[in-house]
Formats: structure tokens, C-alpha cells, sequence
């Protein structure tokens, strides 16, 4: 079978790149120019290179293959450069799913992310009109919705080496943030984390599985941990005994307001806003199919 991957040469793309190889697919992978070289290493795929506002570059894509995988996605926007969840998130979404429509793909899965909504930052709200989309568009979906992705980041941008390079690795303690004036709440906000190869291989697995048709996955570990325990576990990892402090968000909002524009800025509003909703899901009963 073809399968289609837009969205192949992050860290999580990868991963499905490799998952999808080793069932056996025929892969056509759909790479910016920029980034072609990221999986140009990676034998048996075929890679199209181009614009995804091209049409020419999305039929090469799409005119022998069964399944669609989109999984372009971003954690942070930088709207000068026209980087932007409404672009990333939904229009080219909406743009890549009207023309699997076009090319009678069977089957189109879509990476969300866990605690979408209508009414929430800009990164749930987009992805909720990706999704919403998806489900109207007449076409059979499977959508998952992944907690916390950790891993090995082959030089990509993960939650884990960045925590660990922004806050873990500097000679100050890691903050245990709260809001409001209850120093008790500080890094209790939880999430369930989930390894990228688990990750991958349920999107392999229901690329030619119709049970999975018409529906819709939260993926998560099968245990929560809080924002502490993280802390903790990283720090271990590096053998560092690691100091923490409770830490009001409200000054970190504020600077986020200034500075999240500028990548040196660790962290953006929607990130906080986010972090402090926490992140869990149960996914046992996903993990015995």
C-alpha cells in the first residue's frame, strides 16, 4: 500500500517514517526543501520536495496512494515570519483533506494533541478546526491525541532535552509553578507521557485497519506524573540532585507577553496556559489492541 506523510522530518515524523517502513508501506514523503535532508538518509521512501501550496507537489503526493498521514504541526508560532497555528493547523489541513477528497484517498489520520477545544489557545482552538474539519469532510479519519511525547530527539526539538537545557542544566533551582497565592498547588498539574515509538506505532497499526475508522484516540502513558515527578526523573537521568522551589506563573506570563515573539524566550502564553491545565488521559484499553 501508498501511504502519504506530511510531516516526516520532525521529531515525531521520524519516528513514523520508520514505523510505517517497517510494516512494509511504500512511503511518499512530503518535504520543504529546507528540510529534505533531515530523512534523505532514510532508504525506501520517496520524497517530494516542494511547496505544500502546490498543487503539482500534493498530486505527486497523492495520486497512487491509499492513506493520507498528516502530522505538520507546530508548538510555537512566530507570526513575522509566517509561522502560525491558523496556517499549520487548519488551513493547510483543510487544504490537504480536500484534496485527498479530490484523489479518493481511503483513509486520512490526523496527529491532534490532547485538550483541544473551540475556546482555548490558539494552538487547541486551531487544532480543533483541523479536527472538526477532518470529521465533516466526509472521508474515513482516525485521530490521535497524544499527551506528552518523550524520547531519543536526534537533534529535534523534545520536551525532555528542553526542559533539561532550559532549566535542568543552568546553576538555578527549577521552579514548580502555581498560580494564584497557594504555594501548595506548586507542580502539582499532571500529564501522561507517552514514548514517541509507542506513538508511531499506532499510527502505523491503523493505517489498513478499519476499526479504526471514524474515531478518535487520546494517547498517553499508562501512568500520570506530575509536574514535580518530571522534574524529579529528568534530573535522576542526569545524575543531579536537583533543587526546586515554588514559583507564581504570573511574573512568567507577564514576561511571556514581551518576549515570547523571539525564540530565545523559553516558553509562550498558550505554552503556560497549557502546562497549567495539565495534560493526562487514560489510554490503557489502546494499548491491549
Amino acid at each position: 500500500m501508498n501511504v502519504a506523510l506530511f510531516g516526516g522530518t520532525g521529531f515525531v515524523g521520524k519516528y513514523i517514517l520508520n514505523a510505517l517502513l517497517n510494516q512494509q508501506y511504500n512511503i511518499y514523503a512530503f518535504s520543504r526543501p529546507q528540510s529534505t535532508r533531515k530523512i534523505a538518509h532514510i532508504k525506501n521512501i520517496n520524497i517530494i520536495s516542494g511547496s505544500i501550496e502546490d498543487k503539482k507537489s500534493i498530486k505527486q503526493m497523492l495520486m497512487d496512494c491509499t492513506c493520507v498521514i498528516y502530522n505538520i504541526g507546530i508548538i510555537r508560532e512566530f507570526k513575522s515570519q509566517g509561522i502560525t497555528y491558523q496556517k499549520l493547523h487548519f488551513d493547510y489541513t483543510k487544504l490537504i483533506i480536500d484534496q485527498a477528497k479530490k484523489y479518493n484517498i481511503e483513509h486520512f489520520i490526523l496527529m491532534s494533541a490532547n485538550g483541544v477545544k473551540n475556546e482555548g489557545t490558539g494552538y487547541q482552538s486551531t487544532k480543533y478546526l483541523g479536527e472538526k474539519y477532518l470529521k465533516n469532510s466526509g472521508l474515513n479519519y482516525t485521530i490521535f491525541r497524544p499527551s506528552l511525547i518523550f524520547g531519543k530527539p536526534y537533534d529535534e526539538q523534545e520536551f525532555c532535552s528542553q526542559l533539561r537545557d532550559t532549566m535542568l542544566n543552568l546553576p538555578i533551582p527549577a521552579p514548580l509553578f502555581f498560580e494564584g497565592f497557594n504555594f501548595f498547588n506548586a507542580g502539582k498539574f499532571s500529564m501522561s507521557p507517552i514514548h514517541v515509538e509507542n506513538v508511531a506505532y499506532f499510527f502505523s497499526n491503523s493505517v489498513l485497519n478499519n476499526q479504526h475508522y471514524m474515531k478518535t484516540y487520546h494517547l498517553g502513558g499508562i501512568d500520570n506524573f506530575n509536574w514535580k515527578k518530571i522534574i524529579q526523573t529528568i534530573a535522576q537521568s542526569l545524575n543531579k540532585n536537583k533543587w526546586m522551589v515554588p514559583t507564581p506563573i504570573t511574573p512568567i506570563k507577564i514576561l511571556a507577553i514581551l518576549f515570547d515573539r523571539f525564540s530565545f524566550f523559553p516558553i509562550t502564553r498558550d505554552q503556560i496556559t497549557m502546562l497549567l491545565e495539565g495534560n493526562t488521559c487514560d489510554s490503557q484499553n489502546l494499548f491491549k489492541i
